[in-house]
């Protein structure tokens, strides 16, 4: 609904407005971490899991910005063939390996990547501080309780560092909502309203990869939610206390009336609206088609397989030990892509709707509405970046290039922050299989607090 259109209103937008492109290339886009000092020696790294992600995110830009301060010592996958594709992608001297302890024995990184699929994260990330090396995980941390469990136990017992990526919180957007919260904008914040759309085209990819399989991902109430609920643990400054979890499969999977093993030997190609054909793209054919003799993954498969056993549709209430009350849903066929999320406060209201699909012809700005209860509207306009948001830069400078900064955004994660998160997706995923709420103080040690530590 648009908000009323009177004289009042209009002259606060246009007061507000005169001094939003100063307020966004200012105090949002500037990068304090820019002006802090260079590490001196160079980081030693080694990366576990060679996939999309590991090569791209992880090996491609990190070599391209920061070649002049880190070293890749060692490549590990259980796909030998892999592997060696992303070696000479990246173009690295270093040895590769299929054995992770043999690696982390011979090339004694100081950081390793974990960069696998999400239900081994654990496995690597404890043994990686058992041998020596502080860790870079993506996220999810892990998959389900006990796993983090152990992950918390084994950093207070090495004395290790885990760092959980999150660069959903770097993005400018998502970093200015942060700032108008903590300065009470809306007051003290009461209940959020957060929902999450991922389209026909990037949602349907979730159905063909192995994050299918809830034994692979933990569903995606902990692949990609997780990003959602550690945004959502971030702007309120508290954790989350209590979960009720629904969830189901009705689009995909079994609801499909053609199916195959995989698109491109598919006899429905012409008939099937969901056909990806994996051949236009000269890097995934070349690390994933040309290496399925190794291991057999097919990165193109069917998304309507019948071994499909997440939720496609997903939703969550949420109370959090200082009060708040959040909605959350997740749904992966819509016609676009993006969120939706609202704040409601004591003094008024903080609204955000971004649309991400690249087909159409959008804004090259995000609007954040600020509505006051007594005080009419405030619109806020925040530049696009590239790389989630303008996430990944950010983030990748802090790991890496300025490591000691000051953090003063709260951004930084380690393991209570990926644990927090990941604990919301997992209580929500065994209220759907038990039907009761589920208390994330039931779930490991950590014990959730009104206000993050």
């Amino acid at each position: 609904m648009k908000p009323e259109n009177n004289d009042k209103n209009e002259i606060n937008r246009r007061k507000f407005l005169q001094k939003t492109s100063a307020v966004v290339a200012g105090s949002v886009l500037l990068n304090p971490l820019e002006m802090q000092a260079k590490p001196k020696a160079k980081m030693r790294l080694a990366m576990v899991g060679t996939g999309v992600r590991g090569a791209g995110m992880w090996g491609r830009d990190v070599l391209k910005s920061y070649s002049d301060i880190v070293e890749f010592v060692g490549l590990c996958d259980i796909n030998e063939g892999r592997v060696n594709t992303v070696k000479a992608g990246l173009e690295l001297n270093c040895p590769t390996f299929t054995d992770f302890e043999k690696m982390m024995k011979e090339v004694k990184p100081d950081t390793l990547i974990v960069t696998t699929v999400d239900a081994t994260h654990h496995e690597f990330i404890i043994k990686g501080m058992e041998m020596g090396a502080n860790i870079i995980t993506e996220k999810p941390m892990t998959t389900d309780e006990q796993k983090c469990q152990a992950i918390l136990e084994a950093e207070k017992r090495t004395g290790k560092k885990v760092t959980v990526t999150f660069n959903y919180r770097y993005s400018p957007h998502r970093q200015k909502l942060y700032e108008l919260l903590r300065n009470e904008a809306i007051g003290k914040i009461t209940s959020v309203d957060f929902h999450w759309y991922l389209d026909v085209y990037h949602g349907a990819d979730y159905f063909r990869r192995w994050h299918r399989l809830k034994e692979k991902g933990g569903t995606l109430f902990v692949h990609k939610a997780t990003h959602h609920f550690d945004l959502l643990n971030w702007w309120l400054e508290s954790e989350p206390e209590e979960v009720f979890g629904f969830g189901s499969l009705d689009f995909y999977g079994k609801n499909g009336s053609l199916r195959s093993t995989n698109c491109r030997p598919c006899p429905h190609k012409s008939q099937c609206q969901f056909y990806w054909d994996m051949s236009k793209s000269k890097e995934l054919m070349a690390l994933y088609a040309a290496n399925e003799q190794f291991d057999g993954y097919l990165r193109d498969g069917c998304v309507f397989k019948e071994d499909i056993n997440i939720y496609d549709k997903m939703a969550a209430q949420i109370r959090y030990a200082n009060g708040v009350q959040v909605s959350y849903s997740l749904t992966t066929y819509s016609p676009y892509e993006g969120y939706r999320i609202a704040f409601n406060g004591t003094k008024g209201r903080l609204e955000a709707w971004i649309q991400e699909n690249q087909s159409v012809d959008m804004k090259d700005y995000d609007e954040i509405h600020l509505w006051t209860s007594f005080g009419g509207l405030q619109v806020f306009k925040v530049p696009h970046s590239e790389g989630h948001g303008g996430g990944d830069g950010r983030l990748k400078d802090k790991i890496f290039r300025y490591p000691n900064a000051s953090d003063p955004y709260r951004q930084s994660a380690g393991t209570r922050d990926g644990a927090m998160s990941i604990l919301v997706g997992i209580a929500a995923r065994k209220s759907i299989e038990t039907g009761k709420p589920i208390k994330i103080a039931d779930l490991t040690e950590l014990k959730p607090l009104a206000k993050r530590p």
